[in-house]
């Protein structure tokens, strides 16, 4: 393994890193009294590398079903709170500290079940455009609008989603 190609070729280097302090509103809601979504960096900042997310879950059962994805990796890491963690195998208790990698067409999922608040980082590499995903998914939780099966899938199609 080596490192790859530059992609940055000025002789000296720029002021160009962005700060998100912790106090920043979350970016957002996917609903009420549910799960706080902040964008800490998308794949728009960051040239398409990657995209991370920091998932706030409440109290209340959510998470998505099993499913994969063809164009990118996934990685989950709590930072508090318990979540069930799917690996395509077996369910187990994420805690603290607990990461999980998921390679492009592995089937993973995730909940949180413990009837508290938890936290995690999630990680897509490189950075597909997500937050229209998200996006989407909060505004159909927010007004209650229901989907046929046939746009269910239209919608995961466009997203890289996959339903086992």
């Amino acid at each position: 393994m080596s490192y790859p190609e530059a992609r940055y070729l000025k002789e000296t280097g720029e002021h160009s890193g962005v700060l998100r302090t912790a106090d920043a509103p979350p970016d957002l809601s996917m609903a009420r009294g549910g799960t706080q979504v902040r964008y800490l960096a998308t794949g728009g900042l960051t040239n398409g590398a990657f995209g991370l997310y920091r998932w706030e879950m409440g109290p209340k059962p959510s998470g998505p079903g099993a499913h994969f994805h063809r164009t990118m990796t996934e990685s989950f890491y709590v930072l508090s709170g318990t979540i069930r963690l799917f690996n395509g195998e077996k369910w187990a208790d994420g805690r603290p500290g607990d990461f999980l990698y998921v390679p492009e067409g592995g089937v993973h999922a995730f909940r949180n079940e413990s009837g508290e608040p938890a936290t995690m980082l999630i990680l897509f590499t490189p950075g597909a455009p997500r937050e229209a995903y998200f996006e989407e998914l909060a505004d159909i939780a927010q007004t209650g609008r229901e989907l046929t099966a046939e746009e269910w899938t239209e919608l995961y199609l466009r997203h890289d989603q996959y339903m086992v």
